[in-house]
């Protein structure tokens, strides 16, 4: 019978293995690089935060409030269930996963960790929603909102262990951030809410969820040995591919990943591609059907520009041209294989210009579909000029889908190139090349953009200059960077 050896002892030994081949300077170093930076970056960016957490005139209602927590619970758990929460690192999940050490003892540090981190990401939330809310309130409803972050990473570890708990409570977070989202935009562009009563006292709020936080911790660390390994060996590859994509500038690492693991989750069955379709966009429009979750967000996306109304004009231009770039990036992930390995593309017998014409068009599509909705949802809402802005939605659709298909075909961020020194320290050039691929296109986007900015009214003559610029621009985009002899898509 194996028994059970003490884990302190042999994380001691590893520390002083992992110290005689590292530099003490090293971790100081790095805690104190990011201690500064996020100094730095608070001090920089202290108006803004201001205005997010205090702003002046604020304006949430009591059902507005409820709505903004139920956002924050469903992104909070959404992110713990993603990451875990409970795992390990990689040479723990190699040597000491199944060792005949103490489960609890071992994974107890990373239960610790997202308790902690989701205790700030809660406290944070109502410390925002009570600064935003016209209604005064308790300092204690902050404590109230760390507290229920901890309750949903407990939650979250419960699921990890229970496919079916998994379930329900995904079900759960995506229709409580569903509905938050509906009731901000229905209260932004108008909706008055009835008046909340019988508000309990934040006192007796806080004792009761603290109570039930106490009870849930002790039971959640003695639950810990029923997490399958499997399980932690998941989570422990989403946190090192993360630390991997920060570390090393490279978010196709993570991307790559999600993607991969989203098919390999999945039963699929062969079926034959659109015969009236080129084979690849037959083959984008087979995998957009396979994934109708995303499609139904997508969807839903195009109402979240309401939410901004009453922010500067530039916000609202800026969500517009992202929330499309997004819309159009569902299939692009066949275009960035083929950039990789265009093996497929040579058995086809396809060259780089029919490559990138085949796999626009689902993209336009979807950004195109996207733009004409939001924009459509806008100008219904008084919130645009006059003039008929949805139909800019199809060209702009189209740039978007450019964008989309520019990023996808960039391939890993390039670190052999110069880097550029400055009075702060030197810049690595190649991921602010990597961050503006695609971004460059939006330029085409400009007669558009000067509009909305200056309050001009789209007229047709507006639309046709618009649309005349997206056809240009894409056109010369194809013809510059694609070949009819060549195969190789990387740009």
């Amino acid at each position: 019978m194996t028994s059970v050896v003490a884990l302190r002892p042999v994380r001691r030994w590893i520390r002083k293995a992992q110290a005689s081949h590292r530099d003490r300077g090293d971790a100081l170093a790095t805690v104190y690089t990011v201690i500064f930076s996020i100094a730095v970056l608070s001090v920089m960016a202290q108006d803004t935060l201001r205005a997010v957490f205090s702003p002046l005139v604020p304006h949430l209602s009591g059902v507005g409030a409820a709505a903004t927590a139920a956002c924050s619970a469903g992104l909070i758990h959404l992110a713990l269930r993603r990451l875990g929460p409970v795992s390990v690192t990689r040479p723990a999940a190699y040597f000491l996963l199944t060792a005949p050490v103490s489960r609890p003892r071992l994974l107890a540090p990373s239960l610790f960790a997202a308790a902690l981190g989701a205790a700030v990401a809660g406290g944070a939330a109502a410390f925002g929603i009570l600064g935003n809310t016209a209604a005064t309130g308790s300092i204690l409803l902050v404590a109230t909102g760390a507290l229920a972050g901890v309750l949903l990473a407990l939650l979250a570890s419960a699921a990890q262990s229970r496919p079916r708990l998994a379930s329900l409570t995904d079900t759960v977070a995506r229709i409580a951030l569903a509905v938050g989202l509906a009731g901000l935009v229905a209260e932004a562009i108008g909706w008055t809410p009835p008046a909340l009563g019988g508000e309990a006292a934040a006192s007796v709020l806080v004792t009761a969820i603290g109570a039930v936080t106490i009870v849930a911790f002790f039971l959640a660390v003695r639950d810990l040995a029923r997490t399958p390994n499997d399980a932690i060996l998941e989570s422990a590859k989403t946190a090192g591919t993360l630390a991997d994509s920060v570390y090393g500038i490279e978010p196709s690492f993570l991307s790559g990943m999600l993607e991969r693991r989203y098919w390999a989750s999945r039963r699929l069955r062969s079926t034959r591609l659109p015969r009236r379709l080129p084979p690849l966009t037959g083959q984008d429009l087979l995998l957009a059907r396979r994934r109708p979750a995303r499609l139904l967000w997508t969807a839903a996306s195009t109402a979240l520009p309401l939410l901004l109304i009453s922010v500067p004009r530039w916000v609202l231009v800026i969500a517009l041209l992202t929330g499309m770039v997004i819309a159009a990036k569902a299939t692009t992930a066949t275009i960035k294989t083929d950039a990789g390995n265009p093996v497929l593309l040579r058995m086809l017998g396809l060259t780089s210009r029919q490559v990138v014409q085949q796999r626009l068009w689902l993209p336009a599509v979807l950004g195109g579909v996207w733009a004409t909705v939001a924009l459509g949802l806008l100008q219904a809402a008084g919130a645009l000029p006059p003039g008929q802005w949805w139909a800019l939605g199809p060209a702009l659709g189209a740039i978007g889908g450019t964008a989309a298909i520019r990023a996808a075909r960039a391939g890993f961020v390039r670190n052999d190139l110069i880097p550029i020194d400055t009075p702060m320290g030197s810049v690595p050039t190649g991921p602010i090349v990597y961050a503006f691929a695609g971004l460059d296109l939006l330029i085409l986007a400009l007669p558009t953009v000067i509009r909305l900015l200056q309050g001009a009214p789209a007229t047709w003559s507006a639309i046709a200059v618009q649309t005349g610029v997206a056809v240009l621009g894409i056109r010369a985009y194809v013809s510059w960077t694609t070949d009819p002899d060549r195969v190789g898509l990387a740009k």
